[in-house]
């Protein structure tokens, strides 16, 4: 039995569909958790889920920011908070678990371990040095032309500020994980790195205002994780930060397959059990 994870599936290319057709679980007990991004279409995310539900023994999602886009090609036209809550209710009647839902207790090997689905957004607090304010930091991501498609198509409603949904997040998010049993392990699972430390290999070091926040860099260490999972960089591998394996687990776009030092995209990836049995 083994839990495995990938995010960033952007089913809109083809070659990533073909990826997608072709996970399969090694065994029947298997479980996967997506990391966002599976798409732009609120249609996308549904079939693509729902898919990938009928292969997997449990199947859990938190959503990504393309997941939270609203565009004119997308028949939904819900917004922001209401959008979220709307992919929310359609995946769990397909058997998906969201963020809103009671985190599930993986049994397999050096478990019991609480898997948390999170989904925390970001407030700009990944800063570029020498800004101490949003506005300081957007105008030398602007300077470099970098910022994210978000600004336009991910809308915050019925909050005034993606900061301000970001911060009611952290704020909820945190009260579920005190309430956590303190005996037990867990997997904490977000699209945005919940550390800073891996957006240092970005190629624009600008578009980490959009990459998390700080308010979650305890976390890992204060909520006793064996593992976090996470997307959104397009950088896949696996790093330490005080002793936690960080895994960002993204398919990314075909584009990018082949041109960086990991090469073809990695596809489903193992997080636990984390070491062989035996």
């Amino acid at each position: 039995m083994s839990l495995l994870a990938i995010s960033d599936l952007h089913v809109r290319y083809a070659e990533n569909r073909a990826v997608v057709d072709g996970l399969r679980p090694g065994a029947v007990e298997d479980w996967l958790v997506v990391a966002g991004d599976v798409g732009e279409l609120s249609t996308d995310v549904v079939a693509t889920m729902a898919l990938l539900r009928e292969r997997f023994a449990q199947v859990v999602w938190v959503p990504g920011n393309h997941d939270l886009w609203t565009l004119s090609a997308d028949p939904l036209r819900l917004r922001g908070r209401e959008r979220y809550e709307h992919l929310v209710e359609e995946l769990r009647a397909v058997g998906v678990l969201t963020p809103e839902d009671p985190y599930p207790l993986w049994p397999g090997p050096h478990g019991p371990v609480v898997v948390a689905p999170l989904f925390l957004l970001y407030d700009y607090t990944f800063r570029p040095a020498g800004t101490a304010t949003k506005e300081e930091a957007l105008a030398v991501a602007r300077r470099a032309r970098v910022v994210c498609t978000d600004e336009g198509v991910l809308h915050p409603h019925p909050y005034a500020t993606r900061e301000d949904w970001c911060a009611a997040r952290l704020e909820s998010t945190r009260a579920r994980l005190d309430a956590l049993d303190p005996a037990l392990p867990t997997v904490l699972v977000n699209h945005w790195p919940l550390v800073r430390e891996p957006t240092a290999v970005l190629r624009h070091p600008e578009f980490a205002l959009w990459c998390g926040t700080t308010g979650s860099a305890d976390w890992p260490v204060r909520y006793r994780a064996a593992a976090v999972v996470y997307g959104h960089l397009h950088v896949p591998r696996t790093t330490e930060h005080d002793g936690v394996p960080h895994h960002e687990v993204s398919l990314g776009y075909p584009r990018e397959w082949g041109v960086r030092t990991w090469g073809p995209p990695l596809g489903l990836r193992l997080v636990l059990p984390s070491e062989p049995e035996g």
